[in-house]
């Protein structure tokens, strides 16, 4: 006796390496597309006979039908049924059946009664089970309505209200909320008011927003409605950055944002509160879903609504509210949806206080009203546009209600739906679609904006401190101060800075000491140095830190301060013309401490006893001359950088004594154009007439205005008039 299952493996194994030999003995690779399909239309002998699958991969297989006979009482053939070719094969002579009582019933006798039975029972249990689920559907819906009305308004304690900070995390059992003020003194309400307040609890759409009642704070009465994170609709429309036209915002769901607005006002309209009174953009908010939400209805007892561009024209001239009302208001919030701009936009009119006064003007041959683009619209546009033409009627009567809005609406957009092969999933999927690329992006840009406002954040701190000091603010968010072993300090000042001060006016200061500093600063590009500080004229570099660079500090510093040198050789003053400008250098090396002092405005500073000396180094020093110590000529020598310089010979420095200190004069093989130092009697001359210099100066760049003002008046026959207020500008103003 064979097992079946084993001849079932028996089978499938050989199957399978037929056709894994088929491909082996091609030299193919199989994939598992192309092996499957040559498991289809083949045939091969089984252990039990011939297999044949079919295009489907189904195996077909042969039915035998069998009977007993009655003469032997054994089993017999009676056909075979092959259903491949679905043909009858082996068709013997009809057998003879033998019945002693007759053909049996389709049904046992014993059965019939009880079959009939059970299905009226079921039956019955069916049409009970389906009265008692309507019924408990019709209960809960009553339960739940008389609940509503059963709803009392009262204050919420203050205590159940919670400022939420920042990003504040919200737990499962808290609901965030808007509070919005009451214009109400002590929130002791009247009979007809708390009726209002009773209408609004029992308010329950899902395109309103749900009112939880009102809370008393010393600072007023607010009241307690659902927080909707978007946003009002006017934040969406002013977000063309997030919600961008043609991709998210298209016709479709600027319809269905309309569409929502109408299913909510249709629904205010029939209940209760029967009219909005302040329908606007900003009193339409939208929730995580994009569902538009209808807020600040009721309450017009309490707080009468304020005149504004959605107000209707009636109501603008009497004050009241009205449904149809509502409607006109509701026309101008759908100009705001199409055009995306400011509201009631009109291109010939943007004075809100004009606006509103010549909607009040009732004129029904050229209505007031803002612009639509009927020129560039499609069929789908046009219709929409019109039902908004209709809404701003003036003509109250003549505008629709809120029924026969949403009625339209809704017939727009079906018609999205209907005349596209697409369903309203493969429509919403292909929208989240194209709003996750517009996400993307967006994150792409505003990834790009931070890298460059990084980059410029970063650039600026590299201007007021060292590169590795920001690093080290920025990793670890402090900087330990550090003591470098030598470098080299800078020191400059100008010459009569004092006296040319007392003759110049504030801005010709300022201008003076940024070109120069400007040029300095670019000369300190091309060196390996660090800009200090200024004070007032001193200017203050330092190298060797906060990088340490072995000997090149020194070099640095001397070929920086022979740069300098070159420059104000060709410098000049434009309000002081021909005035000398001349500064003094002194340069020092030595060990050194620096580090960041201060949490506002940080300095990177540097402190030492080489800081001094370098200062006096520069006030002992003459002008247009490079003072350099000692130290730093030890430096030089030990490079094989060749600098010229001169003993200066022993010079008394304040706190130091006395030391013998050398002149910087130049570099071999490096060709400085340094101006000339003053002699011993220009010196003693600049010390004594310093200030008359600079009269002379001021009196001759007066007098060169004077001139060119005269030849410009010439050239243009000017008059006289004009010749007096340009020769105004006198010496005393300087003195």
């Amino acid at each position: 006796m064979y097992n079946d299952y084993v001849l079932g493996y028996y089978d499938a194994v050989l199957l399978f390496s037929m056709v894994l030999e088929d491909f082996l003995m091609k030299n193919q690779s199989p994939t598992p597309t192309d092996f499957s399909k040559n498991f289809r239309n083949i045939s091969f002998q089984g252990a039990l006979g011939p297999i044949h699958l079919d295009e489907f991969g189904d195996r077909d297989i042969n039915l035998t039908v069998l009977y007993t006979s009655v003469k032997t009482g054994k089993y017999k053939t009676w056909f075979h049924f092959d259903t491949r070719n679905h043909s009858i094969h082996g068709l013997d002579p009809i057998p003879e059946f033998v019945w002693d009582k007759g053909l049996p019933n389709s049904a046992p006798e014993s059965t019939q009664g009880t079959l009939k039975l059970e299905m009226a029972v079921v039956g019955l249990t069916v049409i009970v089970v389906l009265i008692m689920m309507i019924t408990l559907v019709i209960l809960r819906k009553y339960r739940k309505e008389r609940k509503m009305y059963q709803k009392k308004w009262s204050h919420i304690s203050s205590d159940q209200i919670i400022p939420l900070e920042g990003d504040e995390k919200i737990s499962i059992n808290l609901k965030i909320v808007v509070l919005k003020g009451l214009k109400h003194k002590d929130g002791n309400f009247t009979v007809m008011q708390k009726m209002e307040l009773n209408k609004l609890l029992q308010i329950d759409y899902y395109n309103l927003t749900k009112f939880y009642g009102t809370v008393k704070f010393d600072f007023g009465i607010y009241k307690v409605i659902e927080y909707c994170e978007r946003g009002s609709l006017r934040d969406v429309l002013n977000d063309k950055i997030s919600y961008p036209d043609g991709t998210f915002m298209d016709l479709e769901f600027k319809i269905s944002v309309m569409y929502d607005i109408a299913k909510g006002m249709s629904y205010l309209h029939s209940s209760k509160i029967e009219v909005h009174g302040s329908l606007k953009s900003t009193n339409c908010v939208v929730d995580s879903r994009m569902v538009v939400k209808i807020t600040d209805f009721g309450c017009n007892t309490i707080a009468m609504p304020h005149k504004d561009l959605w107000t209707a024209p009636e109501h603008l001239r009497q004050e009241g509210v009205s449904q149809k009302g509502d409607t006109y208001s509701f026309g101008i919030i759908g100009q705001e949806i199409i055009y995306r701009r400011q509201t009631f936009y009109i291109q010939s009119c943007s004075n809100n206080a004009e606006k509103l006064k010549r909607v009040m003007l009732a004129n029904e041959s050229e209505l007031f009203r803002p612009d639509l683009p009927l020129e560039t619209a499609n069929d789908k546009e046009i219709e929409m546009y019109g039902l908004i033409k209709n809404c701003w009627e003036e003509d109250s009567e003549k505008r629709p209600d809120f029924k026969r809005i949403e009625a339209l609406l809704g017939k727009m957009f079906s018609t999205f739906h209907s005349e596209t092969d697409k369903s309203y999933m493969d429509i919403l999927i292909r929208r989240l679609q194209m709003y996750s690329k517009n996400l993307e992006h967006l994150v792409e840009e505003r990834t790009a904006l931070y890298k460059s406002e990084r980059d410029r954040a970063d650039q600026l701190n590299y201007m007021l401190l060292p590169k590795p000091v920001v690093i080290s603010l920025k990793t670890t968010g402090q900087v330990e101060a550090e003591l470098f072993e030598e470098v080299t300090i800078y020191f400059s000042d100008i010459v009569g800075f004092t006296t040319i001060c007392k003759f110049s006016t504030p801005m010709e200061v300022v201008d003076m000491l940024n070109n120069m500093y400007k040029n300095f600063d670019h000369i300190l590009d091309n060196h390996d140095v660090y800009k200090v500080e200024t004070i007032g004229d001193a200017y203050m570099v330092a190298s060797g830190l906060p990088k340490r660079n072995g000997n090149r500090h020194a070099v640095d510093i001397a070929r920086m301060a022979l740069d300098i040198l070159d420059f104000m050789g060709s410098f000049e003053l434009p309000h002081l013309p021909d005035l000398p400008i001349w500064i003094r250098i002194g340069v020092h090396s030595g060990p050194c401490a620096a580090g960041v002092v201060g949490t506002k405005m940080p300095r990177y500073c540097l402190f030492g006893d080489v800081v001094n000396t370098a200062s006096r180094m520069e006030s002992t020093g003459l002008p247009l001359r490079i003072h350099v110590n000692q130290s730093t000529i030890s430096i030089l020598k030990r490079t094989e950088c060749k600098f010229e310089y001169e003993m200066r010979g022993e010079t008394y420095l304040k706190g130091r004594g006395t030391e013998v200190t050398y002149w910087l004069t130049g570099e071999t093989d490096r060709n400085f154009r340094l101006p000339a130092p003053p002699s011993a009697e220009n010196l003693q001359r600049l010390q004594a007439d310093f200030a008359q210099m600079i009269i002379e100066s001021l009196e001759k760049r007066r007098t060169s205005k004077f001139e060119a003002g005269n030849e410009e008046r010439d050239k243009n026959d000017w008059e006289l008039e004009y010749l007096q207020l340009n020769s105004t500008e006198i010496l005393s103003s300087y003195l």
